[in-house]
């Protein structure tokens, strides 16, 4: 009998769908709540609450205190009190009347302040409360770093845009003030080079050519599906080694923005408070449909420069390696300095750039400003420059960008750079 094996047929492989680990030294991606009021957490010497709020509400209705709260929120005075009357001295472990946790553990911070914070800056949750990253948030990355391969690497992919002629635009644009309309500022590298990049497609299955107007039906990244990251729930894990981990920690803490004087002494500009993920570890499903990217034909012929996950973050890869190596020039060009009452020490920012290859494949979030969001890099410096004092904040004779976000550690020193993200692929999702 012959075995039935002999006569299976390999199905095509129309799906490269992998599961990849993300992993961050730390990170702050900014929610639809740009800021936080005082009253809507409480801090104390170590913590930071972020409430149920209708668990809040219930509770303090059910212990006859709810009208002091609103009281104390109108007078704008401490509600600490009012929670210690309410609830006792242990009041962060309180519930409302159907058992629910007043102060659930995800929103319970670490805070490495001793400044009392006014406005905190909140970091996107998902529909559970929880830490998380959005799959458009990678996504959005991965497409600034293909287009700034595309651009790079004109004349080996047919890139209709290249650096040269998109710097004659913008030269021109900013000449004739068109780039100083704030309407227009958001989509000016659409109109640019996006377009033409990712959506100047037509579509072809099989023998069927529909005629579709160019725009987001034709732009060949409706092929790749990134999915949210697991929730960032904090988690003591034990390594090979036998040592213990946490991973996913909650914190709030100061985030510096600095600048430098025309000598390149540090600048302080002002601070920023926080709640960020330290030691990031999670995962996410990065999908690319083999079948649906080959409907894709670019109209002036451009190649699409990956044909699997792997070479995707590759081009992940080199554009970080181009971030990394100006950010390593940035701060090597710059000198402590005391200023406003603030140290302004980066030896430990230096260090973290000391190494010449680029450890990490992204950068979210806080941190990639317009160098990571953009092809600024390909940029000539002083275009760079004056598109910054043209459409943002101005600093004339300056590079841009000139100002730097860092975040301290628990003894207020400045310690980390915020966004720096790890790809790892781990396996195939689908067999």
């Amino acid at each position: 009998m012959v075995s039935s094996q002999q006569f299976q047929i390999k199905k095509p492989e129309v799906y490269d769908s992998r599961i990849i680990r993300l992993i961050s030294p730390i990170l702050h991606i900014g929610s639809e709540v740009s800021k936080l009021s005082p009253f809507e957490y409480v801090q104390t010497s170590s913590k930071v609450y972020l409430p149920d709020k209708e668990a809040l509400a219930r509770g303090l209705q059910s212990r006859g205190k709810l009208q002091d709260y609103i009281n104390a929120i109108d007078n704008k005075r401490e509600i600490i009190g009012i929670l210690e009357q309410a609830f006792g001295e242990n009041w962060q472990t309180a519930t409302d009347t159907n058992e629910n946790r007043i102060f659930p553990e995800i929103g319970i911070s670490s805070k490495w302040t001793e400044d009392r914070i006014t406005d905190l800056r909140p970091m996107i949750r998902n529909g559970f409360g929880q830490l998380y990253i959005p799959g458009t948030s990678i996504k959005g990355a991965i497409r600034t770093a293909i287009a700034y391969y595309l651009i790079k690497h004109a004349n080996k992919y047919k890139t209709p845009k290249t650096v040269s002629h998109i710097e004659q635009q913008l030269r021109q644009k900013l000449t004739s003030g068109e780039l100083g309309n704030n309407s227009r500022q958001k989509f000016a590298d659409d109109n640019l080079f996006m377009n033409s990049l990712f959506s100047d497609f037509t579509l072809k299955y099989q023998d069927y050519s529909p005629q579709t107007k160019t725009g987001p039906n034709t732009d060949f990244m409706r092929a790749i599906h990134v999915s949210d990251t697991e929730p960032l729930l904090r988690e003591t894990l034990t390594l090979k080694n036998g040592n213990k981990s946490t991973v996913n920690i909650p914190i709030v803490t100061e985030v510096l923005v600095s600048s430098h004087f025309e000598n390149n002494k540090a600048k302080y500009r002002a601070s920023i408070y926080a709640e960020m993920v330290r030691n990031v570890k999670t995962e996410f499903t990065l999908t690319i449909d083999y079948e649906m990217l080959s409907w894709f034909r670019h109209q002036q012929g451009m190649i699409i420069p990956f044909k699997n996950s792997q070479e995707l973050l590759t081009i992940c890869q080199g554009f970080a390696q181009e971030q990394w190596d100006g950010e390593h020039d940035y701060w090597n060009n710059i000198e402590d300095h005391r200023n406003q009452g603030k140290n302004l020490y980066f030896d430990k920012i230096r260090d973290f750039y000391e190494d010449e290859k680029c450890p990490y494949q992204s950068r979210l979030g806080w941190g990639s400003g317009m160098t990571g969001t953009t092809i600024n890099w390909l940029l000539k410096d002083d275009l760079r420059s004056q598109l910054r004092d043209t459409c943002g904040i101005k600093a004339p004779g300056f590079e841009a960008p000139k100002s730097r976000r860092t975040v301290t550690n628990n003894q207020g020193e400045i310690s980390y750079l915020p966004g720096w993200v790890k790809f790892q692929l781990l396996k195939n999702q689908r067999p």
